[in-house]
């Protein structure tokens, strides 16, 4: 959503596919969701985006990501890099506070991509029902800054990762039918 880099979608799509064995597409860009926009706040309200985009068809798509470049926010929370409702079909994430500029990628832009996908895959997990992991050397474990997000590994403790294997085939076999 907004003005986002083309290769972060497509480094997303491929630590789903790698990382979760999950097909993924890469839809086209819509424009900022200046509909969220807190004026006292400057900045855009998570559930707001979230419930307009549960009200829009993505056809046969059974998860989306909406990547953004805007400042995010939930009440109890100065900032939020990523939301998911928890078995719901909508993630959101932002480049916002990852060390994005305000001209694109910056020059170390390869930390940027790291985070993007962490924070992306860890909110995918969230749609498919996997909580907040106690292990700090799992992928849902909880970040709340950058230091924290930047320690996580690209990997999940065995018991989510059994969960996250067990949830993404249910879904699989669900919408294969």
């Amino acid at each position: 959503m907004g003005d986002i880099p083309a290769i972060v979608p497509k480094i997303i799509a491929a630590h789903i596919s790698g990382y979760l064995n999950l097909e993924a597409v890469v839809l086209d860009a819509v424009g900022d969701p200046d509909y969220a926009v807190d004026r006292q706040r400057l900045q855009y309200n998570v559930a707001t985006i979230l419930q307009h985009l549960e009200s829009q068809s993505f056809g046969p798509l059974v998860k989306v990501i909406g990547i953004l470049n805007v400042d995010l926010f939930v009440p109890v929370f100065s900032h939020v890099l990523g939301q998911a409702r928890q078995g719901g079909k909508v993630a959101l994430m932002s480049l916002h506070r990852i060390g994005q500029s305000a001209h694109g990628l910056n020059e170390s832009s390869s930390p940027v991509l790291e985070r993007a996908a962490k924070i992306a895959l860890h909110e995918l997990c969230h749609l498919y029902n996997l909580v907040h992991c106690q292990d700090r050397r799992c992928l849902m474990h909880f970040s709340g800054s950058l230091a924290d997000l930047d320690q996580l590994p690209f990997s999940f403790c065995r018991y989510c990762a059994q969960f996250i294997r067990e949830a993404t085939r249910r879904v699989e076999s669900h919408q294969n039918r």
